[in-house]
């Protein structure tokens, strides 16, 4: 739009210059002088006029040899042109150069945005004297603030009205799950998206926009491919970051291309893979766990990133993609604990809710409630929460189909044997999420339990451990049914989270 009106006005110069008579009068010699001013006629910037000229002259008569750069227009002309501009679009402008940036940074210009957008709706036309003098007041502050005040005020309303409606949606929970209901809406009407920044050593970095999401029950899947990934050897990190528009709109449907806000949610090291992160592979990847919820492809002849899976839980996600920022992650409000002198306060009345899947399918999605452990099963700064009893057969729960983690890129797909993502909902005796992650797992192969009852099937086991415990999980294959039973789920509380989260002293 700022370039049509330079072409524009080009064009009411060029108009002019072939009306106006020659400077001696009419017969005069062409070019022996310059235009004379009229009475009553004043130009802004002479020289500049005369440089569009001179630039008129020079073109050949297409638009394409011809070029008029804004940035050489007199400012007046550039904040009328930028006073047209919405807030999004100012923002961009200011991004061009120093001198955009100052123009673009106009207060004159943001308060009437800053007005426009939070001025008090009224119902009559009319405006009585108190709107007009706090109006009149507002406008005389304008030169009594620095350059660019309103538009941060602007941008700070903004991000709070962002965090309100986040909020009042998040705000109702389930009873079952102990999550917000309207996740998904919150996610949809706010433009959440999620993107990961790869940085190289030599500081450059690359914002990879995500390829395919899908929002589950108890978590979110993110998944980036493509076919510019910079080679492996010269990156160090990797950010995972929540981007949100930074003015949310309702009615219209949130773009990529205007500001966003980055909330950083997890920074990873990518200059070394142990093999002990490996969980699994194929004739074509090898994937690798790093925590939290982080799933790295890697190309097996090139040792190259194939792609990126990230596994979000939906508790408190909403916060942590849209409230911190691009440096340091959100941090949690402190937690107070409910105070009690019950027996073995903390101990008993959790709520487990596990899910397994891979793709959109659903291999577990189970829910054990009345959960309790007790003193004496407190040992080395765990306390044992059985949640499935190994000797109990009535307890032994199937997983529904054969295990596999489905992953594709732009130009193969596949699925690995043995893996899948584990969602994981532990809520206490109040129904308030107390243990909650989402990860990718593998089952690994594991000698027969001697002092357990014998299967006549191959046996596995799930491990998983993070600051708040540790999942133990055991698996028999039955081959007559070809389907894996779990026939032990062990959970172990760290007693330190224990404590922190009741205000108890085991």
């Amino acid at each position: 739009m700022a370039t049509g009106r330079g072409r524009l006005l080009l064009q009411h110069w060029l108009g002019l210059q072939a009306l106006r008579p020659p400077p001696g009068g009419v017969g005069a010699a062409p070019g022996s002088g310059g235009l004379r001013k009229g009475a009553g006629v004043e130009f802004a910037d002479w020289t500049m006029l005369k440089q569009y000229a001179r630039c008129g002259r020079t073109c050949d008569g297409s638009s394409a040899g011809c070029s008029v750069s804004l940035d050489g227009m007199p400012p007046e002309i550039l904040l009328k042109i930028l006073s047209y501009l919405d807030a999004v679009t100012l923002l961009c402008a200011g991004c061009v150069n120093k001198r955009f940036y100052h123009l673009a940074n106009d207060n004159f210009i943001w308060i009437r945005i800053y007005s426009t957008a939070f001025s008090p709706k009224r119902s009559s036309w009319k405006v009585n004297s108190v709107v007009k003098t706090a109006v009149s007041a507002n406008l005389l502050s304008v030169e009594d603030k620095e350059a660019g005040y309103w538009k941060k005020e602007y941008i700070t309303k903004q991000i709070a009205s962002v965090k309100a409606a986040l909020a009042q949606l998040l705000k109702s929970v389930s009873p079952y799950t102990g999550l917000p209901v309207k996740t998904k809406e919150a996610i949809r009407i706010s433009g959440l998206g999620w993107v990961i920044v790869l940085k190289e050593k030599s500081g450059r970095e690359h914002v990879m926009e995500h390829a395919e999401l899908s929002v589950n029950d108890s978590s979110v899947t993110i998944v980036w491919y493509g076919k510019n990934w910079p080679r492996l050897a010269t990156l160090s990190t990797l950010n995972l970051c929540g981007v949100t528009p930074v003015f949310m709109d309702r009615s219209k449907i949130p773009t990529k291309n205007g500001p966003r806000w980055h909330s950083l949610i997890a920074k990873y090291s990518l200059s070394h893979f142990p093999e002990s992160t490996m969980i699994g592979c194929d004739r074509l990847i090898r994937i690798f766990h790093l925590n939290p919820g982080l799933l790295v492809g890697l190309w097996k002849t090139e040792d190259e990133l194939a792609f990126v899976t990230a596994s979000l839980h939906l508790h408190r996600l909403a916060e942590r993609s849209a409230l911190g920022s691009a440096a340091r992650p959100y941090e949690l409000p402190p937690h107070t604990p409910r105070l009690d002198d019950t027996p073995e306060y903390g101990l008993h009345g959790y709520q487990l809710h596990v899910d397994m899947h891979s793709g959109g399918i659903f291999y577990l999605c189970s829910t054990f409630r009345n959960l309790f452990t007790k003193k004496g099963h407190i040992e080395n700064g765990y306390a044992k929460l059985i949640v499935i009893h190994l000797k109990n057969n009535t307890e032994h729960l199937p997983l529904v189909g054969k295990v596999g983690l489905a992953w594709r890129t732009d130009v193969f797909d596949g699925c690995i044997k043995s893996c899948s993502i584990m969602d994981m909902t532990l809520l206490d005796e109040y129904g308030q999420p107390f243990w909650c992650f989402s990860a990718p797992v593998c089952l690994r192969s594991s000698p027969r339990p001697s002092d357990g009852p014998q299967f006549w099937g191959q046996t596995y086991h799930i491990d998983y451990v993070d600051s708040a415990g540790r999942l133990h999980m055991e698996l028999v294959w039955i081959p007559e049914t070809e389907e894996h039973f779990i026939v032990s789920l062990v959970l172990y509380l760290s007693v330190a989270k224990i404590n922190h989260w009741f205000g108890t002293r085991y």
